[in-house]
């Protein structure tokens, strides 16, 4: 028999189409929620979500777990120095079992925060050690091993051969996309165009033609990026994504932020999808990505914190807030990004971006039982059961309003306690990492 889970007299935030929010109870029977708003008496567990919105599982589609530890390590650099000078050193000294660490806190991170889904980049070795950490955890993953066979200055750890990258990633896709019921799936994951022979990209274009899963990687976050691919390759980031025949609905492209008129058209006509960083984009000066009109032409735009140490979070709620403000600023609109359009950003557009709209990202009855329960009667959100929620979310919630959370039917966090991770045991397993590897680059700090 399934087990049962009630959540009572809640504010269901829905994201159906009608984008209704009910006030009511939600059934959930087994990985699957049965029942939306329809009063119920019982179940195996309930949870009393009076003063409380329910809401969907949050989805971020860009994040680094493997870069967890390195938080507050490479503050106030430029992105190709923080990559060189700090990030790729650091990552090319992971060990399973720093990276399994570094994954553990991330994710216990994402949990209590609300965040039910993820897209992650892996570092080019010790993948396996984020999909075990996932694994245990519960959360909702897709990962790929990060490919770099080419490019400057990029450490001797990190750089690749073309055919064994690719085996490598073949093997990792074969063991991992579809484990746990679908709850683990795997991405191939070339870092960006600066890291990544032609040779790679074509023959991933290839082998993707049989296995079609999503592919992964950065685009024109950066103006130096840019000019760099393009005295390589002869012409713009989307524009050389498009000549290979990546682009489409299986892509996903972090940041997009320096796009030129026909790269915005390429990227709506071909469907691909784009993932929204807006505190990294902020915390490196990357710029501000033009989001409001990227919708407005048709593009799937979902939210992401990014890594950690280019955004010093993975909060889904700052990367909400973030995203509406900057907006609003750079048009001087204060109806350039409205709230709901944050909110679908985070849920209904992640699902799109990870091929799970049928699955994962509103609250509908067959569907995933991947949801959050936020606090509403704190001293910062008082009223918001009196408004507009939605927006209250956007602009007043915390991560630590968070109460509880449910992914494929299982409660992965109530009332803040996590019950499939032990946050004292992750935080020391993380420091003891994280030093070991501080031990061993002291020379990158002087």
């Amino acid at each position: 028999m399934n087990k049962t889970i009630l959540i009572k007299n809640g504010n269901i935030v829905t994201m159906n189409p009608e984008r209704a929010v009910i006030k009511g109870d939600l059934l959930i029977q087994g990985d699957i929620i049965k029942s939306v708003g329809e009063a119920a008496q019982t179940a195996d567990e309930v949870i009393d979500a009076e003063g409380c919105a329910v809401i969907p599982g949050l989805i971020q589609t860009h994040i680094h777990l493997t870069q967890r530890l390195f938080q507050g390590l490479a503050d106030d650099m430029q992105l190709l120095d923080w990559l060189k000078k700090r990030i790729w050193p650091l990552e090319a000294s992971h060990t399973y079992e720093s990276n399994h660490a570094s994954a553990k806190l991330g994710i216990a991170e994402l949990i209590a925060g609300g965040t039910t889904s993820v897209i992650d980049m892996g570092t080019v070795s010790h993948t396996n050690a984020i999909f075990d950490a996932a694994k245990d955890a519960g959360i909702r993953l897709m990962s790929g091993k990060c490919m770099m066979d080419h490019g400057k200055d990029v450490p001797t750890g990190l750089m690749e051969d073309t055919e064994e990258s690719i085996a490598e990633s073949v093997r990792l896709a074969e063991k991992w996309h579809g484990a746990e019921n679908g709850r683990l799936m795997y991405a191939f994951a070339p870092r960006f165009v600066v890291s990544c022979t032609e040779k790679l990209l074509i023959k991933l274009r290839e082998i993707n033609k049989n296995l079609n899963l999503k592919i992964h990687t950065h685009a024109s976050e950066n103006m130096g990026e840019i000019a760099l691919v393009e005295k390589e390759r002869g012409m713009r980031n989307i524009k050389y994504l498009e000549h290979l025949g990546l682009t489409g609905e299986s892509l996903i492209l972090a940041h997009c932020i320096w796009l030129d008129d026909d790269e915005k058209k390429i990227l709506t006509d071909t469907g691909t999808m784009i993932s929204h960083c807006p505190s990294s984009n902020l915390k490196l000066a990357s710029g501000i990505a033009e989001i409001p009109e990227l919708l407005e032409m048709g593009c799937n735009v979902s939210l992401a914190a990014d890594g950690s140490p280019c955004s010093n979070n993975l909060d889904m709620f700052t990367e909400m807030r973030h995203a509406a403000l900057i907006q609003k600023v750079r048009l001087l609109d204060p109806v350039a990004m409205p709230a709901h359009k944050i909110f679908e950003m985070a849920t209904i557009g992640g699902a799109k971006a990870m091929g799970l709209s049928d699955t994962t990202g509103s609250i509908e009855p067959g569907k995933k039982a991947d949801v959050a329960v936020v606090r509403l009667d704190t001293l910062h959100n008082l009223n918001a059961d009196m408004g507009d929620i939605v927006s209250q979310l956007v602009y007043s919630v915390r991560a630590s309003d968070v109460q509880t959370v449910i992914v494929d039917g299982k409660i992965l966090m109530k009332d803040r306690s996590m019950s499939t991770l032990d946050e004292t045991e992750v935080i020391n397993e993380a420091k003891a990492q994280r030093n070991k590897i501080l031990n061993e680059n002291k020379s990158l700090f002087v």
